[in-house]
């Protein structure tokens, strides 16, 4: 009990901690006249993706490659099969042609590279700065995006003064580093506790609990209507934990891959390749398909535990 409740600690730690770490860098950002572009591209873009980082670069450090990869590689698949799933129940996503054409293919690259890196059974450091050459060509692809949107949006900041702004961003950064180190220990003392193996703990309870920025975005868009954020954030979402994420990762420590991680790395393909099947030709996610990515994330969930 005493581990689950620090599991959990971790969790609440991570999600302030990310939120109030994007909201001081935010306003110190603006103080110092750094365009809306660049904060958004960076500091804004990195808030939701923040616990997964925090949790693998720890795991990597203590040479958890289990909760390096399970980490990354089920955030992904919650992403789509029970984010998406779930906010396509609610309300049904229209999405943006540019995100049909271009974002949703290049999580599905990312996905499949990640699986052509992963067949010998080890993504090394090389993999890893392979992966973070491709975040580079991202960022690229999305500044230019940005750039040639001649409406610059306006980005709300909090009415902090720069010392508490500065104050905010130090605590952020203290809850993630505490919330990261919580949930990696609290995963390994379940697994061997419950008998469970450290893949099958990241890949569901860890990677829940570091996808659930994505998940309050999400739904929170999806009641408001605005679809483009809700499908958006979760492509965006599994574009930067591949490339970004799991290539740090790999930088830091190589990544063993067990045998049974090829499955979860198969279903990271196929709940891409669904998104996109699904979207490409109405660029719409109705309530079925959010039904049919619930219903297979559930019988994802049936094989590993049974």
């Amino acid at each position: 009990m005493l581990t689950v409740l620090i599991l959990f600690l971790g969790v609440i730690f991570l999600v302030f901690g990310a939120n109030f770490l994007v909201d001081g860098a935010s306003v110190i950002a603006k103080r110092f006249n750094i365009p809306n572009i660049v904060i958004g591209l960076t500091i804004v873009a990195f808030g939701t993706s923040a616990p997964e980082l925090v949790v693998n670069v720890i795991s990597a450090l203590n040479g958890k490659s289990a909760i390096t990869l399970g980490n990354v590689v089920g955030s992904n698949i919650i992403n789509i099969l029970l984010i998406l799933g779930i906010t396509a129940l609610i309300y049904p996503l229209t999405v943006a042609r540019n995100t049909v054409k271009y974002e949703i293919p290049i999580a599905l690259f990312a996905a499949v590279l990640t699986y052509v890196l992963s067949k010998n059974g080890i993504l090394t450091k090389i993999d890893g700065f392979i992966l973070l050459g491709f975040f580079i060509l991202f960022l690229l692809y999305n500044t230019y995006l940005t750039v040639t949107n001649k409406e610059e949006s306006e980005l709300e900041v909090k009415n902090y003064t720069l010392p508490i702004a500065i104050g905010v961003t130090i605590l952020g950064f203290i809850l993630l580093v505490f919330g990261g180190k919580f949930i990696v220990e609290s995963a390994v003392d379940l697994a061997r506790n419950f008998g469970i193996s450290e893949r099958v703990i990241s890949i569901t309870v860890v990677s829940l609990g570091t996808s659930l920025p994505e998940l309050a975005t999400s739904i929170i868009a999806a009641l408001k209507k605005n679809t483009d954020i809700a499908i958006g954030n979760v492509v965006g979402s599994n574009i930067f934990n591949t490339f970004l994420i799991l290539g740090v990762s790999a930088v830091i420590s190589p990544i063993d891959i067990s045998s049974g991680a090829f499955i979860d790395l198969i279903l990271n393909m196929v709940s891409s390749l669904l998104l996109l099947a699904f979207v490409l030709r109405h660029y719409r996610l109705n309530r079925i398909h959010g039904l049919l990515f619930l219903t297979v994330y559930i019988s994802y969930l049936y094989n590993i535990f049974m």
